[in-house]
């Protein structure tokens, strides 16, 4: 990221990584049918009877929200079908209302949850998990820390509660509280007076006690914890986090040629090697998934996103002045957390699959943080409009060096831009690269010695251009060459010129 901040210094405002929209989910330890056999025991009710059971408590839930809705003087509403965003409704009511805090309105809808059914066993009825739908209750809060926030509670056992919030709204009140001057739309930061300050602020989001402030919030939408449920506790995971970085630009004018070079370069240049570097993982024979770039334009602008299973990584625009990178973690077990486990028999201390739960937000940002970073680092590649051209046409030139004359390149040659290719592939952004990982990529393998010297020599000689224009450099002590930010910069413009004029040249080249 320093380097991109770098390029940019002066039209960047400031930097902040924070974490956006965060979903957490609740859970009871009633998930198995048979922990609910045990609660029907305790309270002495038959299997046969579970449906009217659960119907008897299920009305208590929906009967506590009406009341809470009522003394507050708060509406009590359905939200109809799925295509409405109740998120917009409630902001809508607020505005309306000018609720400043507590309940803004509780929402109703029919959506489907995990929960349990009975079937005939042999000698009595069981228990078994379903899939069904049920009335899912929304409650709405304006809460002092966290803003408007909304806790989900199913209405049917298990009875799991979910708690959506926006770490952007709780920065804000924490800016507000140390009376550090920003300026705010939606959940973006135009300009924030200590951006230094802001950052150690967002950075202590991860460190809030979660269980318990969760815990506080699933207590208000679920009257059973003080009677039926008493003594039984949340179990609360990260159930999606979005976390982004948000480059704040001086104006619109400014941001805005320079994002649409980014998307070219972000939807031309980034492969599923580079993906899966930005997210931290390698490209291996045992990867099983699909890695896919999807860019949609949509208003007032676009943005462009790069999935990897379940998990992605996104950049778009807020407001014409904010270029914001976001990672989007859904499926945490694609990475690696340091912890202890059990290998072969024994408790060690090594790096495992990071599970869901609370405890290892912290994780989570590190891992976001970390991909936002390569993947504006790898931006810092793209000019700014008008930057390049000069350099491009220096490029295409003959150069001298140590009394010799070396040819220039050709943005519009099919060999050129496969070297181009050969040499940005995301593998060699580790380790360098050597004169066989170029040569496997640009020409067939020879079984005649002799051809494979000739084909060695040939790339040595296109390494040694490469060189003398100061687009790669050699590795100290090493046979392996590095590109260098010079070469990053100028070889994906020239391989992005050549997929606009000739894609089907340059696709032919690679393959």
């Amino acid at each position: 990221m320093e380097s991109f901040v770098e390029k940019h210094a002066d039209r960047v405002s400031g930097v902040l990584s924070c974490f956006d929209r965060v979903l957490f989910k609740g859970h009871l330890p009633l998930n198995r049918p048979g922990a609910m056999d045990v609660l029907l025991n305790n309270n002495g009710v038959l299997v046969r009877d579970f449906k009217p059971f659960v119907a008897r408590h299920s009305e208590r839930i929906k009967a506590a929200a009406r009341a809470m809705a009522e003394e507050s003087g708060r509406p009590y509403l359905s939200a109809g079908n799925g295509q409405v965003r109740k998120d917009e409704v409630a902001a809508q009511i607020a505005r309306r209302d000018a609720v400043s805090s507590g309940l803004v309105c509780v929402l109703t809808a029919v959506e489907a949850c995990s929960s349990f059914r009975v079937i005939p066993g042999e000698g009595r009825p069981l228990i078994v998990r379903d899939r069904r739908k049920c009335l899912c209750l929304y409650f709405y809060f304006l809460d002092p820390r966290f803003g408007l926030i909304h806790v989900r509670i199913t209405t049917w056992f298990p009875f799991m509660v979910q708690v959506c919030l926006n770490g952007h709204d709780w920065l804000a009140a924490r800016l507000t509280a140390e009376r550090i001057g920003f300026i705010r739309c939606d959940n973006a930061f135009l300009r924030i007076d200590d951006c230094g300050r802001a950052q150690q602020l967002a950075d202590q989001f991860v460190r809030q006690d979660w269980p318990q402030i969760l815990s506080a919030f699933a207590a208000k939408v679920n009257p059973l914890l003080g009677d039926l449920l008493a003594g039984m506790t949340y179990y609360w995971v990260t159930d999606q986090a979005e976390y982004a970085t948000d480059v704040m630009f001086r104006d619109a004018p400014t941001l805005q040629p320079l994002y649409g070079k980014l998307l070219e370069h972000a939807l031309v240049c980034f492969g599923a090697e580079d993906v899966l570097a930005f997210l931290g993982r390698r490209l291996q024979h045992g990867f099983a998934g699909e890695v896919l770039n999807d860019m949609k334009r949509r208003w007032p602008g676009a943005r462009i996103k790069h999935r990897m299973k379940e998990n992605w990584i996104k950049m778009y625009d807020k407001h014409g002045v904010v270029l914001r990178v976001e990672t989007v973690i859904n499926d945490p077990y694609e990475f690696k957390i340091r912890r202890h486990g059990i290998r072969q028999g024994r408790v060690v201390t090594d790096w495992f699959p990071m599970a869901k739960g609370v405890g290892n937000l912290y994780r989570y940002a590190e891992v976001c943080r970390a991909a936002n970073h390569r993947y504006l680092d790898a931006l810092a590649v793209v000019p700014h409009p008008g930057q390049a051209r000069q350099s491009l046409h220096d490029l295409g030139r003959r150069i001298r060096h140590a009394g010799r004359s070396y040819r220039g390149f050709n943005p519009l040659s099919g060999p050129d831009a496969a070297l181009f290719a050969a040499v940005l592939r995301g593998e060699h952004a580790i380790h360098g690269f050597r004169n066989r990982d170029i040569r496997a990529c640009l020409f067939p393998h020879a079984p005649d010695p002799a051809q494979q010297r000739r084909q060695a020599a040939r790339t040595s000689r296109l390494l040694k251009i490469l060189h003398v224009h100061g687009l790669i450099a050699k590795i100290p002590r090493t046979r392996r060459w590095r590109v260098t930010d010079r070469g990053n910069c100028l070889l994906a413009t020239m391989l992005k010129v050549h997929a606009v004029e000739h894609p089907d040249t340059l696709l032919a080249t690679v393959a």
